[in-house]
């Protein structure tokens, strides 16, 4: 066991590395931070302060030398600050991050308590009602564009039923009920697409087990059906949702890009966003990172989980 957490955890750490490399390259390719303030549209800038500008933001080093310095300030958890405020990107961080924990916490519990209980009822029904009721909400779940479902959810329940408002979080003065009414819209439509997934990946892996010979022997010995489902055909077909869980929660958590932009959700995926437009890289760097990170520790533990449930797992590593 040890040996296979050493050498996933040693994969975990290369893969981080690879990914900031990746994250500085694409950011220094976007082009030089400081023509938003030298364009004629922009604030304007004098040569000299062109140049002093470049020396504060560390423009001036060779490119690897840039990419050192971001590191080792990365390790010591400075990610500078932002271009038009100045203010420290890791206080931005900590504000925006709340606000899409919430949403993607709840949009994965939903996911999962929807999609993995229909998948198993799927496969068990195989070709009666209920398993084409699964496969119809499957098929529409991952076919239906994540801003359509928005757009429509707005039109339906806030425009023409009036019974949920548009966009935005609560304030904090807002009562627990009007709170959780800007949740519903938000977390209904990101968790839609995810129950989707879940529900086809536990179908088939639960088809794929239900057929083996150990569950037809079970079904021979009298075994119920209710344990033959749950204690033998379900634990062995949990590996597939198991690791999609895992990263789907990395995505949710980083914040849905096109649900935060809609029902302007004040996430890290909506602030990915708006520095994206702004050219503001260190801004940019930092959500990007937090991304990688968040999604290289889930894919960890995903597979330290694979090895509790299965232990076949980290035999054959």
């Amino acid at each position: 066991m040890s040996r296979f957490l050493v050498r996933r955890f040693f994969f975990a750490v290369l893969t981080l590395f690879a990914a900031t490399m990746i994250v500085f390259g694409v950011s220094r390719m976007m082009g030089d931070p400081r023509e938003i303030y030298a364009r004629p549209e922009g604030y304007g800038m004098s040569p000299a302060n062109y140049e002093a500008l470049g020396r504060k933001l560390g423009l001036d080093k060779p490119l690897y030398q840039q990419y050192l310095v971001w590191v080792v300030r990365i390790l010591k958890g400075d990610f500078g600050r932002t271009l038009f405020t100045e203010r420290p990107v890791i206080d931005i961080l900590l504000e925006k991050a709340p606000a899409s924990l919430q949403l993607g916490l709840g949009a994965w519990l939903v996911a999962t308590l929807i999609g993995v209980p229909l998948g198993v009822v799927s496969a068990v029904n195989r070709g009666g009602g209920w398993d084409y009721l699964g496969r119809s909400f499957a098929l529409f779940g991952q076919a239906a564009p994540g801003f359509w479902l928005a757009i429509m959810g707005i039109l339906l329940f806030s425009v023409t039923l009036d019974w949920l408002p548009s966009g935005t979080k609560g304030g904090p003065d807002a009562s627990i009920l009007q709170q959780l009414k800007h949740f519903v819209m938000p977390v209904a439509v990101l968790s839609w697409g995810a129950a989707a997934s879940y529900l086809r990946l536990t179908r088939s892996s639960m088809l794929e087990v239900l057929d083996s010979e150990y569950v037809k022997l079970a079904r021979a010995k009298g075994v119920s059906q209710w344990h033959v489902i749950w204690k033998h055909a379900f634990r062995n077909a949990l590996i597939p949702p198991l690791t999609y869980s895992a990263l789907l929660l990395a995505f949710l958590l980083n914040g849905a890009v096109i649900v935060e932009s809609v029902y302007g959700w004040p996430g890290l995926g909506r602030l990915a966003t708006e520095a994206t437009f702004e050219n503001d890289f260190p801004t940019l760097t930092a959500a990007v990172f937090f991304f990688a990170l968040l999604f290289v520790v889930m894919s960890f533990l995903s597979d330290v989980l694979y090895a509790i449930v299965d232990p076949r797992v980290r035999y054959s590593d």
